[in-house]
């Protein structure tokens, strides 16, 4: 059954509130036990648990704040010449406008590849990069619903959303790593044979967490990835009342066989498109892929109603 893009937009936000509730029940998970590891409440290991803890929080902060300059700087992007790309800079000013944004940094990438991203940790400090390949073979149509859905992304703080999932990623690794590691130390200093059984058992149990957990988590961000660019889609319809456009857009993304030189696995999920296009099964694709399948993504434009 067709939905309204509000609908849509509802929709997608609820699932993603769903994800991070299975992020912070695995992390729960993991903090119980390294509780039951440590044998309670230890002076130590708190302490150790808290340095950790603030390293990871200052990392965090360090790329929250630096995100746009370290993404266009590693993307290969500089700053698109107002004289030059006329009709990029209209399309942005209008729909920014529209949109009740302030005007992002407008970026360009030297590539033939028809792709796009946007960074930044809020409207105020956001960029939006678009490729050569966007400006030369896309209709202005076509080129307004890729600008409307990256200013999607920053009206909808996707960029803090998926900063907030790649933390709660590292504080589920780094737990699970903790957990295994002060499970073999007390094993290796306990001497006692009445519990060495129950050591054997935290053991196994620790090496199954430390090696899931990475795993779990990065296909909870994934899955949080993948809801934000449907939300994405949604958003821009209403900003350009024009589904067709960015389907269409969509549909010569699928098409184009050129691969874009500057991607990476650090910034892919940044892209309207995954750039890094992989030959797995259909399963472990659709499991591990930063973005939904493209055909879903045009046959959910397609079937909004405005």
């Amino acid at each position: 059954m067709a939905m309204d893009f509000y609908s849509q937009i509802s929709e997608n936000k609820k699932m993603t509130y769903l994800l991070f509730g299975a992020f912070f029940i695995l992390i729960g998970v993991l903090a119980f036990v390294m509780s039951v590891l440590l044998g309670g409440l230890n002076v130590y290991g708190f302490g150790y648990f808290t340095f950790f803890g603030i390293l990871i929080i200052i990392f965090a902060l360090i790329s929250y704040y630096t995100c746009d300059s370290i993404v266009t700087m590693v993307s290969g992007a500089k700053v698109a010449d107002p004289k030059v790309y006329k009709q990029l800079y209209n399309i942005v000013e209008e729909l920014s406008i529209a949109s009740g944004l302030p005007m992002p940094k407008v970026f360009i990438i030297e590539d033939s590849a028809i792709n796009a991203f946007a960074t930044g940790r809020d409207p105020n400090h956001a960029v939006i990069c678009v490729t050569i390949g966007c400006l030369d073979r896309l209709t202005r149509d076509e080129l307004q619903g890729v600008v409307a859905h990256e200013l999607s992304h920053i009206r909808n703080y996707d960029i803090r959303t998926m900063t907030i999932a790649t933390v709660l990623v590292g504080i589920a690794v780094l737990l699970s790593d903790l957990i295994l590691r002060f499970t073999l130390f007390s094993s290796h200093s306990n001497s006692d044979s009445k519990d060495s059984k129950m050591f054997f058992v935290l053991i196994i149990v620790a090496v199954i967490l430390a090696a899931l957990t990475p795993l779990i988590a990065n296909l909870i961000k994934l899955a949080v990835s993948r809801k934000r660019e449907f939300m994405a889609d949604a958003s821009a319809v209403e900003l350009t009342r024009n589904p067709l456009g960015l389907a269409d857009a969509l549909q010569k993304i699928s098409e184009d066989k050129e691969p874009l030189e500057a991607a990476n696995k650090a910034t892919s999920h940044l892209y309207i498109s995954d750039p890094l296009k992989n030959t797995k099964g259909l399963w472990l694709k659709s499991m591990f892929s930063t973005h939904p399948p493209i055909e879903e993504r045009i046959n959910a434009l397609k079937g909004i109603k405005y």
